[in-house]
């Protein structure tokens, strides 16, 4: 192990965190890492151990979500750093601001395209993280660790946010790193719409007769909900958002439109716009039912990103620029429409529809988010998994305010929700609430541990239907036997109890589910609380969707 010493590479490496507000990250200590550890424990650093080194990258991605702040994972050489990709390719679809710190083999063994066989040695490292970073890169020299590590880290942080990952030859860790470089910042993004373009923009809302808001996940990390409300109500126009975008209004906005385009009623919204002015979102497949959604007749982009703005449907201009300072701009500026009360009839409206398909699809459901709305703090934030009833919760959940919720849509990666909490519940900013299936849970079950040895605040919702009730019903449907979706699972209460974790079980979701649940969110540190029940999926899942089938 290379020493730590109050010039060395691992020191550099850790103030540069600091200067970043880094005051808490997640990783597993390896050979090749521990002087990260150490220099992070002399800086006041809190580094919380996990079982897997997934479930560091999920827990960075989970403090990422719920605060908007840098979340770190530090992991260590080869197979280490290669168990983290599944978390990191989640991390960049849904834009959440991670930094993958882990160490490479010593830059003395390595000879350029030969694989000597050193211990944890990769051909290429970093590049096995290109396709799911906004960056890659590998330290050269002690020297130049603290400037590479706040590049890296406000490359992560800059809008569009996404992932980074910044490889560390261990032997780095314990030379002098000597004086830091000066010039390690990014240039300030400078784009805005021009006048010209703001009036083309102001032109097209006089014009349209409906106007639709459809506000993605950009808006809500740009923290353009203010403005997006005060647009929508200038314009009396209804707000729909994205999975990524859920919580960018509150719930009881008289625009806000209370369920995804997946529903009928919902979706003619859409049909019915003769403009739709897109905050932040690039339409993606999940949303827009692999595009089957008709391109509007006139479409208004807000985008950080022109080309990401234009990737699906194309745009008839496109204003470039932080979602917030451009929404605000056209929000001042549009004229306040007449028509508040049919709008707010409208909205009524929909909201008495999805309450009744959701209570005759899925009764059980129902009770749940039923229990949800009612029981969880508003400073909560609920992680959904991709399981059944972490579909019902990503749709439908009144969620109270921005990043109080959290889903894989994204990559949709199994197995999210539970590390992704731990993130989450050691931010500070409120309970943990993780919304799993049995076979999700158990792709992570050991990070029990953690939640117990670090006594963190995250109420473990387990939906128990036996297995992968989304794939058995994709097979049921398919008119094929179940194969690979029937699981045995443990006791899942008597699991957590063997990691000193609380738990009860219940039968579905009335009254015996609100009592534990209330119980559950008072609690101060890690409990569970399992439920057998088996829901039907919601019309938001892709064997659902309403849309005729096309091709694209």
């Amino acid at each position: 192990m290379a020493e730590v010493g109050a010039d060395s590479g691992a020191t550099a490496l850790v103030e540069a965190l600091r200067e970043l507000d880094v005051d808490i990250a997640f990783g597993l200590p390896g050979v090749h890492n521990l002087p990260v550890w150490e220099a992070c424990a002399a800086a006041g650093i809190r580094l919380v151990g996990v079982r897997h080194e997934q479930a560091a990258a999920y827990a960075a991605d989970g403090f990422a979500r719920a605060t908007g702040r840098l979340g770190v994972a530090v992991v260590t050489t080869g197979p280490g750093a290669a168990n983290t990709l599944g978390a990191t390719g989640e991390a960049m679809a849904s834009g959440a601001p991670v930094l993958v710190l882990a160490t490479d083999i010593p830059s003395t063994l390595r000879r350029p395209g030969v694989y000597r066989g050193v211990l944890h040695e990769t051909r290429d490292q970093a590049a096995m993280f290109a396709p799911v970073t906004k960056a890659a890169t590998t330290v050269d020299a002690a020297s130049e660790l603290g400037a590479a590590v706040l590049r890296a880290g406000r490359t992560a942080l800059a809008a569009p946010t996404g992932p980074v990952y910044l490889g560390v030859p261990t032997d780095l860790l314990g030379q002098p790193a000597g004086a830091p470089e000066n010039d390690t910042g990014l240039p300030a993004p400078d784009a805005q719409p021009s006048d010209g373009e703001l009036r083309d923009a102001l032109a097209m809302m006089e014009r349209a007769e409906r106007p639709l808001l459809w506000v993605g996940g950009g808006a809500l990390r740009a923290g353009a909900g203010e403005a997006v409300g005060l647009l929508a109500e200038r314009l009396n126009a209804p707000v729909i958002t994205t999975y990524n975008g859920r919580g960018v209004l509150p719930p009881d906005h008289p625009c806000l439109v209370p369920g995804p385009a997946h529903v009928p009623a919902i979706g003619a919204l859409w049909d019915e716009a003769d403009l739709v002015i897109a905050v932040g979102s690039d339409f993606d497949g999940m949303t827009t039912q692999n595009w089957r959604m008709p391109a509007p007749p006139v479409l208004l982009a807000i985008n950080v990103d022109a080309a990401d703005a234009a990737k699906n449907y194309r745009p008839d201009l496109v204003l470039v620029g932080d979602a917030s300072a451009v929404t605000e701009r056209l929000a001042a500026a549009v004229p306040v429409r007449a028509g508040r009360a049919e709008l707010t009839a409208r909205i009524e409206g929909l909201r008495g529809e999805v309450a009744a398909l959701v209570q005759e699809e899925e009764p059980q459901a129902a009770l749940l988010l039923d229990a949800l709305d009612r029981l969880v703090p508003a400073d909560a934030t609920v992680l959904a998994d991709m399981c059944i009833a972490g579909y019902w919760v990503a749709g439908f959940h009144r969620v109270p305010g921005p990043r109080r919720l959290a889903y894989p849509m994204g990559w949709g990666t199994l197995g999210f929700a539970f590390p992704a909490a731990l993130g989450a519940a050691a931010a500070g900013t409120g309970r943990a609430i993780a919304v799993v299936g049995d076979g999700g849970f158990l792709f992570a079950c050991g990070e029990l541990a953690t939640a117990a040895q670090e006594q963190l605040p995250i109420t473990v919702v387990l939906v128990d239907d036996g297995g992968y009730g989304m794939l058995r019903f994709d097979q049921v449907h398919a008119g094929v036997p179940t194969r690979g979706v029937d699981l045995a699972t443990p006791d899942f209460v008597a699991l957590a109890a063997a990691f000193g974790v609380p738990g009860e079980q219940v039968d579905g979701f009335g009254d015996g589910f609100e009592a534990v649940l209330a119980k559950s969110l008072d609690a101060a540190g890690p409990n569970l609380v399992a439920v057998r029940a088996a829901l039907t999926p919601p019309p938001s899942t892709s064997p659902r969707w309403y849309r005729a089938k096309a091709t694209r």
